[in-house]
């Protein structure tokens, strides 16, 4: 065996498991098809193994490619970050950047804070993932995300930017008609708007300073998986609901809604910048890192800011 490993080959074998197809690996990479085949010839003879299964239809990894798939995605990824941080050292910011971010949030804050950046770094691509379900951002190959909740996975590495509240609101027009709960038993007499991806589900969970943590279960009337989407029905007065503040905001100053039970508190969620384990950032991608670090934590719905 040659003692200089084939980093080449290797780095196309991640880029044939990832897109599932020499045609497309050869698009990307910009080199020939036959290249690409040979290429993987080359590194299974070099082995003694076969990498990949293959038939007219499909192409699927075997057991060896398995093992071998994490190591060479490492090279690829290594031999990417070191030519783009070179280019953008000599030149200017270029590139493209794979951001994830909640829908609610992305589109009516994120998005917004786009055009500057953009106009600062016309060579840089953004190719932004609005989705409430959270991306994998390893197996999916996003290089940041902004995640609102309590992290429980510990292998991303994760800036806390702020923390964010959650209230109880409705609009007047419903509280004057249904009244203004005063203790979370009240709000079983109340028609409750729910987001369906919340913490506790239909059981809201509230803690008071003296009286402790209280627990309720509501009839749900509209239950959405985007937390957008209940503001008309709040705003037309069709319920109450539990929203975070920056969703809140505009509507709670121009009178549109009103909070309830200020006494009792919902435990907060936490807005935070995310980037995959172990990976370099690019230059490009650290600049949108700060960027968006100084303008979410100048928001005035941002509390306990940590940026």
């Amino acid at each position: 065996m040659n003692k200089l490993p084939d980093l080449e080959g290797w780095a196309i074998f991640a880029k044939v498991a990832e897109t599932g197809s020499f045609a497309k690996t050869a698009t990307e990479l910009s080199v020939a098809q036959a290249t690409v085949s040979k290429t993987i010839t080359r590194l299974e003879t070099r082995m003694k193994t076969t990498l990949f299964h293959r038939t007219s239809r499909s192409m699927t990894l075997t057991e060896s490619g398995y093992a071998a798939l994490e190591r060479a995605a490492r090279i690829l990824e290594e031999g990417e970050a070191v030519e783009a941080e070179v280019t953008e050292k000599s030149t200017s910011l270029r590139g493209k950047i794979r951001l994830a971010a909640p829908m609610s949030f992305g589109v009516t804050h994120l998005a917004p804070m786009l055009p500057p950046f953009m106009q600062a770094h016309p060579d840089v691509g953004l190719e932004i993932e609005f989705n409430d379900k959270q991306a994998d951002l390893v197996s999916e190959r996003f290089d940041v995300a902004l995640r609102i909740s309590n992290l429980v996975d510990s292998t991303l590495l994760a800036r806390r930017l702020c923390s964010v509240r959650i209230l109880l609101v409705g609009a007047p027009g419903y509280f004057k008609r249904a009244g203004k709960p005063k203790h979370p038993r009240d709000l079983a007499q109340h028609n409750a708007l729910q987001y369906m991806y919340a913490r506790n589900g239909a059981s809201w969970r509230f803690r008071h300073e003296k009286h402790g943590e209280f627990s309720q279960a509501l009839p749900i009337h509209l239950n959405v998986n985007n937390a957008e989407a209940l503001a008309p029905a709040l705003r037309a007065g069709m319920g109450l609901a539990l929203q975070p503040e920056f969703l809140a905001w505009e509507d709670l100053q121009s009178g549109a809604l009103e909070t309830a039970m200020d006494d009792w508190q919902v435990d907060p969620i936490a807005l935070h910048i995310v980037t995959p384990p172990g990976r370099r950032r690019p230059a490009r991608v650290q600049a949108l890192i700060e960027y968006l670090a100084q303008r979410l934590t100048a928001e005035p719905w941002a509390n306990d800011v940590q940026g």
